[in-house]
């Protein structure tokens, strides 16, 4: 009888725990979000705040302020942040600590990541509830500062922080890339700088910059090295491109169209170029911006938040000053293929909430989100670089019209180059565009580049890049970006989906073990009935 019940008792506990080996793969995490009645001031609030800055002080500095700033308002609130390098650790680590639920509350990131980080429902905050909410939403009557209204929030920004048309996320500050151009090279070869230069442009330009003395030092810097046009972000180029064009890319439903003709046209052109010597990547080459302070570019292509790199006065420089060559630096728009109708890629951070099991907790993380789009914020931090503010509230701000009246003033808060690139975005802004978000978007950027660095490096190894090559670099890039296991529509799955069958497998063959424990059990039992019956 003892073995009967134990037997019994272990195959319940098994059909007590399978559910949760079921649900630990596909769970759905946190309920949603309910914004409070109003906010419990009574308490205190322990959130932390995860930012990248560049290894910049400055921005450090307006962080730190931000948080004191906050703080003094909310003495019930403490914001502890830590800071990163790199998007991509930030994302990492999030990723790390979705399934323990221990994600920050607020985090810096882009729209491609948070994208994923919502594969657990609800872990991500949707923010269109407490955007409206009268009392803590843009402008609310509730709050302890002059926070924008959300007609004060450039609406395209906005807009790009929505995911399947929902809001989840608040745009922190913007960019976008620029054409850093050595006038002083260009015209000394006979060229005139466009307001808005083209793509054949820019390669007619970089391949005559190729020309060499009898000594093989080139002409137009009088040195050994010369790489005419570098590309910082090959994603971009590629994206930016197929953009221009027209041409596919994905979709908003999550189908990858990356691998078409419009591509492998692409493709052929920038390897021409590459094997000429005429373009150049980050990755092969290293950054623009030493190349072109240097005197040995004509074109560098980076984000306008690296503005203060570029340019023989810039305040920050990678090389020796001893190897900088003084020239005229001007900024101007990517190289378009249609200049009546450019199209530049809109970038910059922002910023995402993450689920908590209080609702207090998330309305505080709340309130301090928002704080970061006070004119006291958005203008600080967008004087560190090229960066611009995300609300017209804090563009039509006097400070701020001041702070770009002065351009040239000095090397440091006025330099030209950064502020020349804020004003290309501002004026440039209804010509920006973002790429489809869902789960495993940014898998397909990265595939994106990774196409562009391979014909570029491919003259290095010796490899001719024509159709037979294209065919194959597709299918080693989709398979090496795993492109050919997303599913389109990925972005409306709020789950972690089935269980893998290997999982499957392993719980069907601990019930049939325990089903057939349980039988032998009951046949020893019935056994031992008839043996004391047959006894007595």
């Amino acid at each position: 009888m003892r073995m009967f019940r134990k037997t019994a008792a272990a195959f319940l506990s098994l059909l007590l725990i399978m559910p949760f080996f079921c649900a630990f793969h596909g769970q759905k995490g946190l309920e949603p979000f309910v914004m409070p009645e109003s906010f419990d001031e009574s308490r205190d609030y322990d959130i932390t705040f995860w930012a990248k800055n560049d290894t910049n002080k400055t921005q450090v500095e307006i962080y730190e302020k931000a948080i004191s700033d906050f703080e003094s308002l909310y003495p019930n609130i403490h914001v502890t942040m830590r800071r990163f390098t790199d998007y991509a650790k930030i994302y990492n680590d999030v990723i790390t600590n979705i399934p323990t639920l221990t994600t920050p509350n607020v985090c810096i990131s882009y729209p491609d990541h948070i994208a994923t980080y919502m594969t657990g429902t609800n872990i991500v905050v949707q923010l269109d509830g407490p955007a409206s909410d009268p009392r803590y939403g843009f402008g609310g009557s509730s709050l302890k500062y002059d926070g924008p209204e959300q007609d004060e929030i450039v609406d395209k920004f906005l807009g790009e922080c929505r995911i399947n048309g929902d809001l989840y996320a608040l745009p922190y500050m913007r960019s976008t890339e620029a054409l850093y151009i050595n006038r002083t090279y260009v015209e000394k070869m006979g060229f005139t700088v466009p307001d808005m230069p083209t793509w054949d442009w820019v390669w007619e330009v970089s391949e005559a910059a190729l020309a060499q003395n009898e000594d093989g030092t080139y002409k137009v810097n009088g040195q050994k090295v010369m790489i005419p046009f570098i590309y910082k972000s090959t994603d971009n180029m590629m994206i930016t491109m197929l953009k221009q064009k027209n041409a596919d890319y994905s979709t908003d439903e999550g189908d990858i169209l990356l691998f078409n003709d419009d591509t492998r046209a692409l493709l052929k052109e920038i390897n021409v170029h590459a094997a000429n010597g005429a373009f150049s990547t980050f990755k092969i080459s290293s950054y623009p911006g030493n190349f072109l302070n240097a005197g040995q570019c004509i074109f560098g292509i980076d984000s306008t938040a690296g503005a203060t790199w570029m340019g023989s006065a810039a305040g920050h420089q990678d090389i020796d000053a001893s190897l900088i060559v003084p020239f005229e630096t001007v900024v101007r728009p990517i190289p378009q293929y249609d200049t009546e109708d450019p199209e530049m890629i809109s970038q910059g951070p922002s910023v995402c909430i993450f689920n908590k099991k209080d609702p207090q907790e998330v309305l505080a993380s709340w309130l301090f989100a928002q704080f970061l789009l006070t004119d006291g914020v958005q203008i600080a931090y967008s004087q560190t670089e090229g960066y611009i503010p995300v609300t017209t509230k804090a563009q039509n701000n006097p400070v701020y019209l001041d702070y770009l009246s002065r351009a040239g003033e000095d090397n440091d808060l006025y330099y030209s180059v950064k502020i020349d690139a804020a004003k290309l975005l501002i004026d440039n802004t209804e010509h920006t565009f973002v790429t489809p978000v869902f789960n495993g978007s940014a898998s397909v950027r990265d595939a994106a580049g990774a196409l562009i660095e391979e014909v570029a490096y491919a003259p290095k190894r010796k490899i001719t890049v024509d159709d037979t090559y294209i065919d194959g670099l597709y299918r080693d890039i989709e398979a090496r970006y795993r492109l050919g296991q997303m599913d389109a529509g990925s972005v409306e799955k709020k789950d972690l989906g089935p269980l893998p069958k290997t999982a499957v497998t392993l719980l069907i063959s601990l019930a049939a073990i325990w089903f057939c424990i349980a039988l032998l059990a009951i046949g020893r039992y019935n056994r031992n009935v008839r043996s004391a019956r047959k006894s007595q």
